[in-house]
């Protein structure tokens, strides 16, 4: 579910103010359904959950149209949650397949951080991932003597390569920012997924 609500407030937070339609359409055409399992329902339900928890508001509708569409914006509080969730989610390592998802989500909006903090969140993502690595590496090392069969070890194997590669892609997106690539929050208001202050008559 975090990656769902990461994904919709920030939809929200890139627009200022957005509909359900809007923010639907955004993550469908992104492909959000196929690599971070957003379902258009959950798209809806999270709007109304996270209007109920105080991170979204009420805005105005669109009388007009049909259906009748409420328009949304982020609170501070859903600001505060957005950022919570990003770091989290950029920062720590989670094997199982919605961590997966939450790190998606976070890519999608990694630009709405500062270069160093997106670095530093990184930085802390691989600490753990070598963590992991060495684990793996024990187990593949002691599976041999646990009395499994043979091909157990292939479990661990893959379980490494999996991890070596997420490490070599960690390391390089590092360098990339580093370097400079993408326009990042303390760059300039062009970067992707930028606030947008909606000023109220």
């Amino acid at each position: 579910m975090s990656a769902t609500r990461l994904l919709v407030l920030g939809v929200v937070r890139m627009h200022g103010k957005a509909h359900g339609y809007q923010v639907r359409r955004d993550l469908l055409s992104w492909g959000a359904d196929k690599w971070a399992n957003v379902a258009p329902g959950s798209i809806y339900h999270a709007l109304k959950q996270m209007t109920k928890e105080g991170l979204l508001e009420h805005v105005d509708s669109e009388p007009d149209a049909r259906p009748e569409r409420t328009g949304y914006r982020l609170t501070e509080d859903g600001e505060t949650e957005f950022q919570i969730l990003l770091g989290k989610s950029l920062a720590e390592v989670d094997v199982n397949q919605a961590g997966q998802y939450d790190l998606a989500a976070a890519i999608t909006f990694m630009t709405a951080l500062p270069r160093k903090k997106a670095i530093s969140l990184l930085r802390h993502r691989l600490t753990q991932l070598a963590g992991q690595q060495a684990n793996a590496r024990g187990l593949l090392e002691e599976s041999a003597g646990w009395g499994q069969p043979e091909h157990i070890a292939e479990l661990h194997r893959f379980w490494l390569s999996c991890l070596d590669a997420t490490v070599a892609w960690t390391e390089s997106l590092i360098k990339r920012l580093e370097r400079g690539q993408y326009v990042m929050a303390d760059d300039g208001p062009k970067h992707f997924g930028g606030l947008v202050v909606i000023k109220l008559d």
